[in-house]
């Protein structure tokens, strides 16, 4: 098994794709073709995860965080980055980040959060834009359904909790094919009409490729008329938090306290208590300020997220309770997630949870 395949099998899940664009996700260090002895798994990696690696015969880390995040312009073991780098390269490690690819999936770190809350009726909080594409091409009827099928199958027509989802308009199409052309219907020189089915089809924006060599390879004109255009739907299992309830009502207090047990909390900073009980609880795994104005509009009672400034604890303006309770606490849990989807598929090596500590705030 080589580093690839691993790495293919997990993007199947986390689309690389559908990571934010500020973000430094895949390969960052090593040889894809590289094969497997053992995976290191962490949320972040520095040079004692990397040692953490070399002790238990791991050659390929998989991280949540990036550690190259901005361009590295030198390698001179100078601050933490660089000597950590230096350290997998010389001892021919790989390391594959997969931060926000995993923050924007419907079952990823966010999802995690619920889960650890009991959350029900879980959805995504900030859904994303312009991540949907539409195809239209045109078709001989007799050959449609057959070029749906493909369709379906290179992952076109999901439209939430339905698949196979189409709209099919039957025609006329004309075309005269000239001296250079090779028709499979049709004379040169000569104007056909064909009864055709214009297909409609939707599809998320990463599957673009994949779509579109189905279509060229199934289709059976030699030149293929189609469109794509990218519509202004969200999609709603791709994006940004997430907002779940309880099935029954908790105190402030006692939510609290859940929190920084289930989350090992060292302290919670939170804005004003409201005195009221807790149903929808808002989460986002990191640094979620951003966030605050769609937490209410979702009608939070709570919003539980981590990085927050001073003046973002203002922003909850009496109408649901801001809860910070720390950047590595809110997504320590995502080892285990990719460990259990890893754990799925590969039993042929080692898949092993890292036990380097990588919080780098302490509390007194």
């Amino acid at each position: 098994m080589i580093i690839a395949e691993v790495l293919d099998y997990l993007e199947q899940f986390a689309p690389l794709a559908t990571a934010e664009d500020f973000d430094n996700v895949g390969l960052l260090v090593g040889n894809s073709k590289t094969k497997v002895s053992n995976i290191l798994i962490t949320l972040d990696t520095l040079e004692e995860v990397v040692d953490e690696a070399i002790e238990k015969d791991c050659n390929l880390i998989i991280s949540f965080h990036p550690i190259i995040f901005s361009g590295l312009k030198r390698l001179n073991g100078n601050n933490y980055v660089e000597r950590t780098v230096i350290k997998a390269i010389q001892n021919n490690i790989a390391i594959y980040a997969i931060h926000t690819a995993l923050d924007n999936h419907i079952e990823g770190v966010n999802k995690m959060i619920c889960d650890k809350l009991n959350l029900v009726n879980t959805k995504i909080l900030i859904p994303a834009k312009n991540k949907i594409k539409k195809l239209t091409t045109y078709i001989p009827t007799a050959q449609a359904e057959e070029l749906r099928q493909k369709l379906f199958k290179a992952g076109a027509g999901s439209i939430g909790n339905y698949e196979n989802c189409s709209f099919n308009l039957e025609g006329t199409g004309s075309f005269m094919p000239n001296e250079e052309a090779n028709p499979s219907i049709g004379s040169w020189g000569k104007v056909h009409y064909e009864k055709e089915t214009q297909i409609g089809i939707t599809f998320p924006s990463h599957l673009e490729s994949k779509v579109l060599k189905s279509l060229f390879k199934h289709h059976p004109y030699e030149e293929v008329a189609y469109e794509i255009i990218t519509l202004d739907n969200k999609n709603q299992h791709q994006g940004m938090g997430m907002v779940g309830e309880f099935t029954e009502t908790m105190g402030e207090i006692e939510f609290l306290s859940q929190l920084k047990s289930t989350f090992h909390s060292g302290c919670i900073r939170h804005s004003d208590l409201l005195g009221k009980p807790i149903r929808k609880v808002a989460v986002l795994g990191g640094s979620g300020s951003f966030a605050i104005e769609e937490a209410k509009n979702a009608g939070a009672d709570f919003f539980i997220t981590a990085d927050l400034k001073y003046h973002d604890f203002y922003k909850a303006e009496g109408k649901l309770v801001l809860a910070d309770i720390g950047h590595y606490e809110s997504e320590q849990y995502t080892k285990e997630l990719i460990h259990s989807h890893l754990s799925k598929k590969f039993s042929n090596f080692a898949l092993i949870l890292a036990n380097t500590k990588t919080n780098p705030i302490k509390y007194y």
